[in-house]
């Protein structure tokens, strides 16, 4: 392919409806929600409780769960940075799409590295996107091991895990910082609810 025939299919279609019409007529604004942390850290937890609340007060939603796409859209992604970095990549665009749609999307992913947040941060308007550190810590995280991948870790039957020999960059200037370590779910959910001024 040619480079005038590459950049022609790259260049976008003009489009009747617009976010702001989109948004308009579910009567409210749409954001993107990042929970970002260690495994076992509550992410999902927190998210499923935020969207039912949401949900309940007749607001359109949709939960992107980190662990559910690499089931899916990423199964086909490995665990090294450059694999973690498309997997961001993927849950960040199919976000933006949705908030274009006018929904509230919640993201509950490790997303384990600053700049790739920073990147997806950049695909959404100015106040749409939202950094939440969920910033249970390591020691409890591992006491939980949901899914039993500390103790696989630490046995080394389980290569890059983040926060063991894979790092984890903590946000530096995230919107709401949220510890379910000393949080109940409840009073977690409610943090969350009023960043989003619902």
């Amino acid at each position: 392919m040619d480079g005038k025939a590459k950049m022609s299919l790259q260049q976008s279609h003009g489009l009747s409806i617009s976010p702001e019409a989109r948004a308009a007529i579910k009567s409210q604004q749409p954001r993107c929600i990042w929970l970002t942390g260690l495994s076992g850290a509550g992410k999902s937890t927190l998210a499923n409780a935020l969207e039912v609340r949401l949900h309940g007060n007749g607001l359109h939603t949709c939960l992107l769960d980190g662990d559910n796409l690499r089931r899916g859209l990423c199964d086909d992604l490995g665990m090294t940075p450059e694999a973690r970095k498309e997997n961001v990549r993927r849950i960040a665009e199919v976000a933006r799409l949705m908030v274009d749609a006018g929904l509230i999307v919640i993201v509950a992913a490790i997303s384990p590295f600053r700049a790739d947040r920073e990147a997806a941060r950049k695909l959404f308007p100015e106040g749409t996107f939202l950094e939440v550190y969920v910033s249970t810590s390591f020691e409890v995280c591992a006491r939980r091991d949901p899914k039993g991948l500390y103790r696989e870790a630490r046995a080394g039957r389980l290569k890059n895990f983040t926060g063991l020999d894979s790092p984890y960059e903590a946000p530096l200037e995230p919107d709401c910082d949220i510890d379910t370590g000393d949080l109940a779910l409840s009073e977690a959910c409610q943090r969350l609810w009023a960043l989003l001024h619902c």
